[in-house]
This record gives structure tokens, sequence and C-alpha cells, in this order.
């Protein structure tokens, strides 16, 4: 049975061209060339990967702020299979908070915000729960159904930030004081795992209802109508591949099997020693590393990426119109996405173009 939705959008009106070609990504199949995202401004000064600033999305005008997204959408290219997508997280640890941690911002830190731990004694705090009842949850409950009303039809609405997992933990109990915590003890570690991946299902579930994202589609860096989201375990940097096994992994593919087409998004270079663990993964399609500042681009990596696929998973690379065809040139084009901004409509379909000429 076909997944795609009945409708154009009006900011992408070829959205059926793009999911067919999604599918053919899902099935590991290609079609005339790779999925290939690229957009471009409009109208002079847009920018199209610019997102909301948490500052707006937790304190700001709902109203206002899904106007500039309208704007913003309306003035940008999205070529091949680039998808205009809302994003609405409040902050890069919004399960911790909505699970009872306090947000600090610091106006030193920029836009930045984060969770403030409060676990003291595991015994004390589990289980961890959603707290339905917290103003910021209601918030963005609200928001997700006050955009699935008004992008109706023009875009689609991405989820949420999903540092759930060792990352809900870390967040609640402290980086340091759990990494003590795996040694000194591991059942207390257990326990408070089964209870973070409870909390998944359920804040998932309200999400994807509150967005009407199962009638509509997700829409997250890759598109589907089953899920297509990021999941990630930042905290894995942090540990060994022994400790990722055994807490980490089962459940991102617990995750995985409610989500579906997985983008796991991989970060830092300490957490190239779970290679291996990834890659069997059954539920992770996508991967996307995330070298870090300072230590290069997508396209010192090629040998990294094209190691991934021969385990079996496919790869997200982004970079300017020549490094990717570069990396075409070496990377299996039935299990890479491409993502890459240009200057005009007319350099996007010169570059797809040239994808379908030399694939």
């Amino acid at each position: 049975m076909s997944t795609i939705p009945p409708y154009p959008l009006e900011y992408k009106p070829d959205l059926a061209d793009a999911a067919r070609r999604y599918e053919a990504f899902y099935a590991g199949e290609i079609t005339d060339r790779p999925l290939v995202q690229v957009t471009a401004p409009l109208r002079k000064g847009v920018n199209p990967w610019h997102e909301r600033s948490y500052h707006d999305l937790v304190l700001g005008d709902m109203n206002a702020t899904l106007d500039q997204v309208v704007e913003q959408a309306a003035n940008t290219y999205y070529g091949g299979e680039a998808i205009p997508s809302c994003y609405l997280s409040f902050a890069p640890d919004a399960i911790a908070v909505f699970c009872g941690a306090e947000l600090r911002w610091n106006e030193a830190s920029g836009d930045t915000n984060w969770s403030v731990p409060f676990v003291e004694r595991w015994e004390d705090a589990l289980p961890l729960r959603l707290n339905e009842d917290h103003p910021l949850w209601q918030r963005q409950i609200e928001f997700l159904r006050l955009a699935a009303d008004r992008l109706e039809g023009k875009m689609l609405l991405r989820a949420l930030d999903w540092h759930t997992n060792m990352d809900l933990l870390a967040a609640v109990r402290g980086r340091d004081r759990l990494c003590m915590d795996l040694v000194e003890q591991p059942e207390m570690v257990d326990e408070a795992m089964r209870s973070a991946r409870a909390v998944f299902p359920k804040m998932w579930g309200a999400v994807v209802e509150a967005g009407k994202m199962r009638e509509r589609g997700f829409c997250n860096i890759l598109y589907s109508m089953e899920g297509a989201d990021m999941l990630q375990c930042d905290f894995g940097a942090m540990i060994s591949p022994a400790m990722f096994e055994r807490w980490a992994l089962p459940a991102l593919e617990e995750e995985a099997s409610i989500v579906k087409n997985v983008y796991y998004h991989w970060d830092g270079p300490t957490q190239l020693v779970h290679e291996d663990l990834l890659c069997r993964s059954a539920g992770i399609y996508t991967i996307q590393y995330q070298m870090g500042a300072g230590r290069g681009d997508p396209i010192d990596y090629l040998e990294l990426y094209k190691r991934l696929q021969s385990k079996g998973k496919a790869v997200h690379f982004w970079g300017s119109p020549d490094e990717i065809k570069r990396a075409h040139r070496e990377l299996r084009p039935e299990k890479v996405l491409y993502s890459t901004g240009v200057g005009s409509v007319g350099d996007g379909e010169s570059l797809l173009d040239w994808f379908s000429r030399n694939t």
C-alpha cells in the first residue's frame, strides 16, 4: 500500500514525486537518482535553514511565530526531496523538563537553554513520569495543535528533540553522577532506564496526535507517513560499548519499533566506538554523523560513510554542491541522502539534473 499522502503542499507542490523517491529509499532501491535535498532563497535575505529561537518558542506569541514560519517557507525553494517543515521543540532537554527538571536560561549563553538535574537518590525519584499538568508541556501540545491547523496544506510538522533513553537520565541526574552510577549501582540504572523507556511512547503518542502527523506525514530530516524521526543518545559519548549495549541500544531499538524509518543523530568522535553496535541495530535506518567543531566536514569522512553503507546503513551527507557531487562518485546512491543549499532555483534544478544524468 502506498504511503504517499493524497495532496500536494502549497510550498511543495511536487510532494508526491518526492514521496515516491523516499519510498524507494526505504525499500533500499534507486529511482533515477539518489535523494537530494536542495534549497534556495526566493527572496533576498531569506535563510532556508533558519530555525526559530528557543526564546520565541517558549516565551513568544505562538501565532506570531507561525507567521514567521509561513513567511520563510513561502520564500524558499524546496527542490528535490527538500520538504518545508516546522520545528517547535522548546529545548535540547525539553523531555527532562516535562518530567520535572527546571528549565534554565542564562544571558551569557545566548539562545541556549538546559535542564537542571534534580535526582539526588534514584530511590526517591523513580518512576520518572511525564507531568501532563506542566505548563510547558501544555504549551507544547497547544503549539502543535495550533500549528497543525495553521500550516495544513502548506507544510509538515516535525516532532520534538528526543533526548530520551540515557540522555533523559543524564539530564535529570547529571552526567558525572550518572557515570558513577553505571559503575557503583548498575542495577539501579537498570530500573531508571525501565522508567525512562516508559516515558517515550506516551510523549510520542501525544505529540503525533496533537500535530496530526499520522494523517499528514512526518518530516524531520527525512519524510515518511510512518515516522522517519530523529533519535539519538548523546550520552553515548561518555560510555563504553559494553555500557551502550546494556543500556542505550535496547532503549533505542524500542523507540525505533515505535517510530519506524529512524534517522540516528550520531554526535561526536568519541561515539565512533559504537559503530558496530549501531550497524547491528535493525531499527536504525539512516545514520547522520556529526563530527564536532574543528574536526572537518562530511567530505573528510567518506571512508566512514562508505563503511556504514557496507554494513547496511544509509547515510546523510551534506555539503556544498561540489562536495556532494564528489561524494556521489563514491557512495552508493540507494543508501544516501544529500543536502545542500544553492543561490537560485535555476542552480537547484541544474544540480538535480546533474544527479539524474550521473546516476
